[in-house]
């Protein structure tokens, strides 16, 4: 998709003056977010007798809002969510889903972490060995089934993709369930997230490694190097290290300064905290990380005593809860079209792929958790939160699909459409 910035302008002169105010990118954003909140509220309303997280209803009112429904309208689709539009909702949204890393790294208590790190990092291991192998396996299958044999990529890169894709943990949607339920800071919840982080960074890794094996995209360009992997790896932990051993004793004093004695905090060095989540995902994105683990881990070197950082999470919640992060769920629906998905074949990859993703997840995380003497409940609690999906597992396909590590000629979209 090409997107033309300089083609879009930002606000109207106003229906008096002949301009439709959807024709224009801040009009157009305003009336998206509101049908949004809308409709993902209202379903949150009507899922609520089945105890499911918010974003499980933002997820379905994407879908309703998308192509598997209103969006079959094409009058429809065109006017209120044009494709001109999506980067710009999207990066509205991107913004609201970092802050609220940021704000799970402020409230997660980093001696905790610490205290489950053994315990997380073998479940991690576990949760995405079993459910990678599963993934190449499943490569190989809609290798040999779906792919036209005029255009079959390179079997490394596919069934990299294919393995990370089905391996990977959703950690923005599990921090929100977790939020929500009110399990962030128990053992169980502290035990899943500090798993998923494991798991995630492995998983990147792996995600570079592919890219690197991938090349430019272009088709019989230069490949890049193997080892852009374990420069990203190095980066990262260089990364976390830096931001652990000199940025947070700079953000204890921050905090110690920026308190007053009336409970009021000084705007400046509110400022300055905000200005320290976008440098930190900026840096993680340069890495070849996502830019939510830079939040993340930001979030991590405030201190959790005093009011600095409960201030802070007053002021943030509520703007980035209740009304950014919607947007950022609410947009993998309006990705999906469950129409492409047709043909017995097809509905059959579909049900292979799901059960092999959750079946991966469940039965790896579970089966650690017990051996590391976790009782059976919780550690079948924990399989099921690992298996928590999202739009990482998107984010991993499209980029494999911008590679040509996933090119398939005339069945791509119905392969793409099955995540």
């Amino acid at each position: 998709m090409t997107f033309n910035i300089t083609a879009v302008k930002t606000s109207s002169n106003g229906a008096w003056q002949g301009d439709n105010p959807l024709n224009f990118a801040f009009p157009l954003l305003i009336i998206q977010t509101a049908l949004i909140i809308a409709v993902s509220r209202s379903l949150a309303v009507l899922f609520k007798p089945l105890r499911q997280p918010k974003v499980i209803a933002e997820i379905v009112g994407g879908i309703l809002l998308g192509p598997s429904a209103l969006g079959r309208n094409t009058t429809y689709m065109d006017r209120i969510f044009p494709t001109w539009s999506m980067p710009i909702l999207e990066s509205v949204a991107s913004i609201g889903l970092l802050f609220f890393l940021f704000l799970v790294g402020l409230e997660l208590d980093l001696s905790s972490i610490r205290r489950s790190g053994k315990r997380a990092f073998g479940i991690a291991v576990a949760g995405i060995t079993l459910p990678f192998l599963g993934g190449v396996g499943v490569a190989f299958v809609i290798r040999n089934t779906l792919y036209t044999a005029v255009e079959r990529p390179g079997y490394a890169e596919f069934l990299v993709f294919m393995g990370v894709a089905l391996s990977i943990t959703a950690f923005p949607v599990l921090a929100r369930i977790l939020a929500e339920l009110k399990l962030l800071t128990t053992q169980i919840g502290e035990t899943a997230m500090a798993a998923a982080a494991f798991n995630d960074v492995a998983a990147w890794i792996l995600l570079a490694l592919a890219v690197a094996l991938a090349g430019n995209g272009e088709g019989g360009g230069e490949k890049k190097s193997p080892l852009v992997s374990v420069w990203v790896m190095l980066s990262g932990v260089g990364f976390v290290v830096f931001m652990l051993v000199v940025i947070r004793p700079g953000m204890k004093w921050v905090a110690k300064r920026g308190s007053l004695e009336n409970g009021v905090v000084r705007e400046s060095f509110v400022c300055l905290t905000l200005a320290g989540v976008m440098v930190s995902g900026f840096a993680t994105d340069l890495i070849g990380i996502h830019s939510i683990f830079g939040a993340f881990v930001f979030g991590l070197t405030i201190p959790k005593d005093g009011e600095f950082g409960q201030r802070l999470i007053e002021r943030i919640e509520d703007f980035v809860s209740g009304l950014l992060l919607p947007l950022y769920f609410a947009t993998s629906g309006l990705k999906t079209d469950v129409a492409k998905i047709r043909g017995a074949v097809s509905w059959g990859m579909l049900g292979l792929v799901v059960v092999t993703a959750c079946v991966g997840k469940i039965v790896g995380t579970f089966a650690v958790a017990v051996m590391v003497k976790v009782p059976a409940r919780e550690a079948l609690t924990l399989g099921f939160l690992m298996n928590t999906k999202g739009l990482v597992e998107l984010i991993v396909l499209n980029i494999g699909k911008e590679k040509k590590a996933m090119n398939i000629g005339w069945t791509k979209n119905r392969v793409l459409r099955i995540f």
